[in-house]
């Protein structure tokens, strides 16, 4: 791998050029938890990244997605088997959905798509304020507004004062703020939740 060029191999991926015989995780191009979203863009400040596209899928079709931003542009985008996918947790291409809201990074194509080599679908990072806690929900304000999280068994997990991640979620407490990353359920207050830092 490290004599093919990033944009070389996933434009082989793209394009299906027999040179390239042996598929790679996207990590080994960086990254690809959530925390580490557009933690390693290089570019000029103010200026929009080519190989960085957010948005929401409006059509899926082999492997390609289209995606709208907020400024309404259009964005074609690719899946390949190089192509990591994260969706409350990794997970396989086939979960994109329409609807579904998207961070994709990768490498852009002469034709001007993008090759992703991570994707992270209905992802969000937020501070809040917890104000309940039921068995498999807790509500959520975040500045005003009102958020319901979903606890999913065998998923979500709590990080206590930067310790490792544990599936115990006995000391979060109401009135206490944390920081929250979930998958986000389109068009809905709703949340399921990934993880969960708080001060314990």
């Amino acid at each position: 791998m490290e004599s093919l060029g990033r944009r070389k191999f996933l434009s082989s991926a793209v394009l299906g050029t027999a040179a390239v015989t042996t598929v790679v995780g996207a990590s080994s191009l960086g990254s690809f938890a959530p925390e580490a979203v557009g933690s390693d863009l290089k570019v000029e400040a103010g200026a929009p990244d080519p190989n960085f596209v957010e948005g929401r899928i409006i059509s899926v079709k082999n492997g390609v997605l289209l995606v709208t931003s907020a400024d309404k542009s259009i964005h074609q985008i690719h899946l390949t088997g190089a192509t990591s996918v994260w969706k409350l947790r990794p997970t396989a291409a086939d979960a994109a959905k329409v609807g579904d809201g998207l961070y994709a990074r990768g490498v852009r194509m002469p034709d001007g798509t993008l090759a992703a080599d991570a994707v992270w679908l209905n992802i969000v990072n937020l501070t809040v304020h917890i104000t309940s806690i039921g068995r498999d929900t807790m509500h959520l304000d975040h500045h005003g507004d009102r958020i319901v999280g979903h606890v999913i068994a065998g998923t979500t997990a709590a990080v206590y004062n930067s310790t490792p991640a544990v599936s115990d979620l006995s000391l979060l407490q109401v009135g206490k703020h944390a920081q929250v990353i979930g998958a986000w359920r389109p068009d809905t207050n709703e949340v399921d939740l990934a993880t969960v830092y708080a001060a314990a």
